[in-house]
């Protein structure tokens, strides 16, 4: 104890000698003072003069072969001089946003402060306590990440741009370039988008909602949440009434005034393949965590897998209302499809819907859960059977059976006995699939299901599974990825449209780098191609036939929740391919009832519309045959070979029957000579015995007369 006691007080004793706290008090202040420094040289070498340039720059979308393929439309950079902005807008920006715009340098002590104990309380950054000019700052220079080394950043250069910049211009170019919510950029976008008119002419009441929506762009959206929107315009209000910049009467005013939405934004991707480029974006945010602010104001370069010649004719494709079936009210039947490479996994094309189409929409081509019906039978059933041991000649039982209370049945409620796979699997029977399901066991289904890449919930491990019974859902894009693995002899490659994205400064900050999954062999890859060509050649999807091409594909569709109905479906699909591309499709409305429903089969209906995508498809492809032949033609040459072997065997039969016949010929021309050699014989016999006989009856008479 007495020597630990001295060497606490050897220690206090060393540490005031050699003034340890003033040196570190001095490392700690250096250390401060250099990182102070850097962001001040950080900012001092950002060029800040060129920001309003650096604003206006578009997003530009490249194609496969880094060709120049959209833009983000300018259409939100088209901003509005600060003259044209009411004052009434101008201060309602102010009064929410930062109310000490006119009279700090760039940075708020007073809110850095009051932000910096919020997130204290919080534990995490919650509050950023910016300025207009930090906030655009923000949008122009800096990510939008929530740290403290951002927030320096954002502090240093928010006094760089005051340096450069008047007040009314920053606050012009922050109320042009800031998003206001559903695809609007500015606010005279905004002012159309929301109010149907240019923002001179907004009122005080709509100016504060404007401002009041600057915060929460989305979820202040006037069209998804009105009463949140006006909740916040009331706020924005207080606070124009609480800095005088508005008086109690015009308060009580713009409190009672009603507000009329009215859009007449028009849509900001004017650029070419809006649905793709949506896409895009949505895959940028989803999978590398980019904003979309950051995407649509800062100039990125981003490269795609986009086919240009596939996406103008899937597009086209789509322009030709005559294929699509048509509802009595006019409503559109809606569709999603799209175009992948087996090999690689990128996505050459997609359409999300038809119909006007809205910025970030809804794409049915990547954003669907829909039902897979049959689609889902050589997933789930007879790719997984193959690996059993099963064949595509195995016989399966097509009998009306029950499966513990599941009853299911053939669409036409016909039922031969035993089939062998190839049929099932040609003629969509639902029976044998489920048969084979239970047979197999419905956990070898689900687990196959998986390493095609599908999501399966508890709520979907029955064995209605077999015929596309599931609560999940899925998209045309999971499906063709799925059915990629066929294609590509078993293996499974990462559907993507993104293959970099190249920031403002020419460094790459996004790399693809998309996943390889060995889902099946591709022996067992080959034998469900095998039957799958049937489909088209002979079976449900033959009007996808294309001459010179050989598809692989299955029909799929979903019954209608009303039994009276009995010519109809309430989804549809198709999904085939070739050796180099894979396509899908599905059809169907947004919202089905007994006046808006599919007539007819998938064959009939929607198979149609993919031979159209995949005849303007394959143009932009390499020819490609399958050499893998389909079962009708392994069945065509098992019956030319066993008519070749019959011929053969009647060739020898007759062979052996000439030879008979020659052979008797022969030996009854033989015998013929012989019988005339034997009787010549005994007619010399004959002649010779005569002699005799008058030879004797003369002896004889000689004798009788002596």
């Amino acid at each position: 104890m007495k020597y630990v006691i001295f060497v606490k007080e050897a220690i206090r004793k060393f540490w005031k000698r050699a003034h340890i706290n003033q040196i570190l008090i001095l490392l700690l202040s250096i250390a401060i003072l250099v990182g102070l420094g850097y962001f001040a040289w950080l900012a001092s070498s950002a060029n800040v003069e060129s920001l309003k340039q650096g604003l206006a720059q578009a997003t530009v979308i490249y194609d496969k072969d880094d060709q120049e393929a959209s833009k983000i439309s300018a259409n939100r950079m088209e901003g509005v001089s600060i003259e044209e902005v009411p004052d009434h807008l101008q201060n309602a920006i102010i009064a929410i946003e930062d109310h000490r715009f006119k009279e700090h340098n760039g940075f708020d002590v007073k809110g850095i402060t009051r932000a910096f104990f919020k997130n204290l309380k919080a534990g995490e950054i919650t509050a950023g306590g910016s300025t207009i000019t930090q906030q655009l700052t923000k949008v122009a220079l800096l990510s939008h990440e929530r740290t403290y080394q951002r927030k320096i950043e954002e502090l240093f250069l928010a006094i760089e741009i005051e340096k450069t910049y008047t007040k009314s211009e920053i606050l012009e170019m922050y109320m042009n370039q800031i998003y206001f919510g559903s695809g609007a950029w500015g606010v005279q976008n905004a002012s159309r988008k929301y109010f149907g008119k240019d923002v001179q002419d907004i009122t005080l009441s709509e100016a504060a909602m404007l401002a009041g929506i600057i915060n929460r762009p989305s979820a202040l959206d006037p069209y998804k949440n009105l009463q949140g929107a006006l909740d916040r315009r009331d706020v924005v209000l207080g606070q124009m009434k609480k800095y005088d910049m508005i008086s109690e009467d015009e308060y009580e005013a713009a409190i009672q005034e009603t507000i009329t939405i009215r859009d007449k934004g028009g849509d900001p991707l004017k650029g070419k393949y809006p649905f793709y480029v949506d896409a895009v974006i949505n895959e940028a945010i989803n999978l590398y965590g980019l904003t979309q602010d950051e995407l649509l104001t800062k100039g990125y370069k981003i490269y795609t897998q986009l086919d240009q010649g596939m996406q103008e004719g899937l597009e086209e494709v789509y322009k030709k209302d005559h294929l699509f079936p048509k509802s009595s009210d006019g409503t559109l039947a809606q569709s999603g499809a799209i175009l992948i490479d087996p090999s690689n996994g990128g996505i050459r094309a997609l359409v999300g819907g038809r119909g006007e189409h809205t910025f970030r929409g809804y794409n049915r081509a990547t954003q669907l859960t829909a039902q897979p019906g049959s689609v889902m039978k050589p997933l789930a059933v007879y790719t997984p059977a193959l690996e059993a041991g099963y064949d595509p000649y195995s016989l399966l039982k097509d009998e009306k059976t029950s499966f513990n209370g599941y009853t299911p049945s053939n669409y036409n409620h016909r039922y031969l006995g035993e089939v062998p796979m190839y049929q099932a699997v040609e003629d969509s029977l639902n029976v044998p699939a489920v048969w084979l399901l239970n047979e197999i066991g419905l956990n070898t289904g689900v687990d196959a299901v998986k390493r095609f890449g599908l999501p399966v919930q508890d709520d979907d491990k029955y064995l209605s599974l077999a015929l596309g019974g599931t609560k999940t859902g899925y998209s045309p894009k999971q499906l063709a990825e799925a059915y990629s693995a066929f294609a590509n002899g078993g293996e499974r490659v990462q559907s993507h449209l993104i293959t970099k994205i190249v920031g403002p400064t020419g460094k790459v900050i996004v790399e693809a780098k998309p996943k390889k999954t060995k889902v099946i062999k591709e022996e067992t890859a080959n034998k469900m191609t095998s039957m799958l060509l049937n489909v088209v050649e002979s079976g449900t999807g033959s009007k996808a036939k294309i001459n010179g091409h050989t598809i692989a594909g299955k029909t799929g569709s979903t019954q209608l929740p009303f039994k009276d109905i009995t010519n109809g479906t309430k989804d549809q699909w198709f999904v085939g391919y070739t050796p180099n591309i894979v396509g899908a499709i599905w059809l169907g409305y947004d919202y089905t009832d007994r006046e808006h429903y599919l007539p007819g089969s998938s064959g009939s209906t929607i198979v149609p519309i993919f031979r159209e995508i995949m005849q303007t498809g394959l143009n932009f492809v390499d020819h490609k045959n399958f050499e893998i032949k389909s079962i009708n033609d392994e069945l065509e040459e098992k019956r030319i070979e066993e008519e070749r072997k019959r011929q053969e065997e009647l060739e020898k039969q007759k062979e052996r029957e000439n030879f008979f016949k020659n052979s008797k010929e022969k030996l009854d021309e033989k015998i013929e000579k012989e019988m005339k050699k034997w009787k010549e014989k005994l007619d010399k016999g004959k002649g010779n015995l005569k002699k005799i006989e008058e030879k004797l009856k003369e002896q004889f008479d000689n004798w009788r007369g002596e």
